[in-house]
């Protein structure tokens, strides 16, 4: 019997994927537990039109992520920290304060999460930071820190 997989099913396929199985199988574990549907006419067309749908999303995604790196690109956001004798940093700029300043000065919206920061900055001065906004889209963001 074919059918059509709803979600992952170790060792039979994917979601979204037609597998063939056998007829027990398919009425008694993925019928029954809602893991899949029979692979009919309706359901086949039903699973293109969210394909192509997933597509669209993802193009839209795409385009929305790109002109954002091109508006961020080369934007300088400012933090202030304690300083001591000789100009040496108490603590360390981390991605959150760097995603705070962001909505706060700039008013983007970043997760700190993506924020790559090799190690957090521990320097006065112009920092080039990597901001990934999507798994093809990589832009650069300066961050200035200055004495408090």
């Amino acid at each position: 019997m074919k059918v059509i997989l709803l979600e992952d099913v170790k060792s039979v396929g994917k979601k979204g994927e037609v597998v063939e199985v056998s007829d027990g199988y398919a009425r008694n574990v993925l019928l029954k537990k809602g893991q899949g549907k029979e692979a009919t006419g309706k359901n086949m067309n039903d699973l293109k039109l969210q394909k192509a749908n997933a597509e669209k999303v993802a193009q839209e995604t795409l385009a929305a992520a790109k002109a954002l790196g091109e508006e961020m690109k080369g934007k300088t956001v400012k933090i202030a920290v304690k300083t001591g004798e000789g100009g040496r940093v108490f603590g360390s700029v981390s991605t959150k304060e760097i995603a705070e300043a962001l909505k706060a000065q700039l008013g983007y919206e970043v997760d700190k999460k993506k924020i790559q920061l090799a190690s957090p900055v521990k320097t006065l001065g112009v920092t080039i930071v990597p901001v990934k906004l999507h798994a093809k889209v990589t832009t650069e963001v300066n961050v200035h820190v200055v004495e408090a």
